[in-house]
């Protein structure tokens, strides 16, 4: 790519710029082109993913925004595995809820939430890029789906559960292998890649072409990006070299096994030992990156404690 033609991460773009309501028009774009509707955002709420902090991680940004239906949307962009992923999703939404219900108020003022999660990890098996989940209730013998009578504006109305329930969005970044086409594929491609059309006409992209550019940040904010960047780059190295390692350690146990089986007390001694020293060593250099204490945890297996005693 051209220098001019140089484009901002999403993720970065979340975290500093589209909170802007001047650069809405990019997310708006984003969301209308998933959802299928024309998206307009009123406000970005604050959440906990989304507070600026000294010491915020780079692992993972997140953005709240109320729509013009007065509806929530969750968008998460999340750079590395996390082993309880979907059981933190459902507690966002979750909280989510909660916090835009008073105490008192009805039930019938509830917020729909949708969920957006932009992953650049493995989340599992799977062919496609982008999963969509949301609940109905299904008839066990008919398989017709269930509608609700609730009451609006004095008026007895009929609505599907999905209608109320909340929406989760899973975007599998590096399963996305297509030539882009529709508006859906060029965004994905820009998550992926960071390359936009010259020509687009996706929503949002047009924009995004103009004010995402990294050539028009100043020099300090270029360096703070650039360091974003190459930190991301070295956690996924780090973490991906330490998962080849334990394939490898596993093949070169089985073959030592197999060969030595009068020695098997020794060699799991020895293989125990290495694995410590591994993880030890791992954990050291994740922990010079700033990466948190939890995920190095789920990487290598050591105490929390031991890890922050490093």
């Amino acid at each position: 790519m051209e220098q001019k033609d140089r484009y901002i991460r999403f993720d970065w773009a979340v975290k500093r710029l589209l909170r802007n309501k001047a650069n809405f028009g990019v997310l708006e774009g984003f969301l209308t082109v998933l959802l299928g509707e024309p998206i307009r955002i009123v406000e970005i709420l604050e959440s906990e993913g989304n507070q600026q902090r000294e010491n915020e991680k780079f692992n993972r940004v997140d953005i709240k925004a109320r729509n013009s239906k007065d509806e929530i949307i969750i968008v998460e962009v999340q750079n590395t595995r996390e082993i309880y992923y979907l059981e933190r999703i459902l507690f966002g939404v979750a909280k989510a809820i909660t916090e835009h219900i008073e105490l008192g108020e009805l039930y019938s003022e509830v917020k729909k939430v949708y969920s957006v999660s932009i992953l650049y990890f493995d989340i599992g098996k799977g062919n496609d890029y982008l999963y969509h989940g949301q609940n109905s209730f299904v008839g066990v013998h008919t398989g017709d789906f269930l509608e609700v009578t609730t009451k609006e504006k004095d008026a007895i109305v009929r609505k599907l559960p999905a209608e109320i329930f909340p929406e989760y969005f899973l975007i599998r970044v590096n399963e996305f292998n297509k030539v882009a086409v529709t508006p859906l594929e060029e965004w994905i491609e820009y998550l992926k890649t960071g390359i936009i059309r010259p020509d687009t006409k996706a929503p949002g992209l047009e924009e995004a072409r103009r004010k995402l550019i990294y050539y028009n940040m100043d020099r300090a904010e270029q360096l703070a990006y650039d360091e974003h960047i190459n930190a991301v780059m070295i956690q996924n190295d780090v973490l991906s070299t330490a998962a080849e390692e334990g394939r490898e350690e596993g093949r070169q146990e089985g073959r030592e096994e197999g060969r030595q089986e009068g020695w098997q007390k020794g060699v799991q001694e020895g293989r125990e030992e290495g694995r410590e020293e591994r993880n030890i060593e791992n954990a050291r250099t994740m922990k010079s990156l700033n990466i948190s204490s939890k995920i190095i945890h789920q990487v290598t297996g050591l105490p929390i404690k031991d890890i922050e005693g490093l």
